[in-house]
């Protein structure tokens, strides 16, 4: 959810998986959901370059160059998560909306939380940032995934302490957590798509 990552190593993920010098076999689903915040404290930030394999709609393989943001602890307010599922019979596209952490509630909590992310827009401010060590000794975040993960321990990588974000716009493939506390859960289906029925 953090960050704009470094065009560069984005770019040279791109090159090294059109040469097969990757070989992605994390498997994702075949969409990107969007997700929102009014805020987010993230404690213990690490983020570094990854290939996720998956497939289309229509059941081919295919991979995607992500932004691998991950935090030991994050508290997160007004969180809005949406997918599109499109051309569903006689109702056409479908979207799928989670809010938690709303007006009311607690905040959303998560541990050892990874977020994949290929866009993000958010207002920023990092503690004690480190821009440019190697993903493997990125120490202050939880580490690497592992797990059959498809990223280079030497490659670019950047932490901080800390992270706040605020006004968070982002588009993801996927998100994983030790623990993941939905305060005020709320998951509606919605006909159509768009703003106004997705998180934006």
């Amino acid at each position: 959810m953090v960050m704009v990552p470094s065009v560069a190593a984005t770019a040279a993920i791109g090159v090294a998986l059109a040469q097969g010098a990757l070989a992605a076999s994390f498997s994702v689903s075949g969409q990107e959901f969007k997700v929102t915040a009014d805020t987010l404290h993230g404690e213990g930030f690490a983020q570094y370059g990854a290939v996720d394999a998956g497939y289309t709609l229509d059941g081919k393989k295919t991979a995607h160059a992500v932004a691998v943001s991950s935090f030991n602890d994050a508290t997160i307010t007004n969180m809005c998560q949406s997918v599109v599922t499109p051309d569903v019979p006689f109702l056409g596209n479908i979207t799928l909306r989670l809010e938690a952490g709303g007006a009311g509630h607690d905040k959303v909590q998560a541990h050892n939380l990874y977020i994949d992310v290929d866009d993000l827009n958010a207002d920023a401010v990092f503690n004690n940032i480190d821009i440019g060590v190697a993903a493997k000794d990125a120490s202050k975040g939880p580490g690497m995934k592992g797990n059959g993960e498809q990223a280079n321990p030497f490659g670019f990588a950047q932490q901080a302490d800390s992270a706040d974000l605020s006004n968070v716009r982002q588009t993801a493939w996927a998100t994983t957590a030790g623990t993941f506390k939905l305060s005020g859960l709320h998951m509606s289906l919605h006909k159509g798509d768009g703003k106004g029925i997705e998180c934006y």
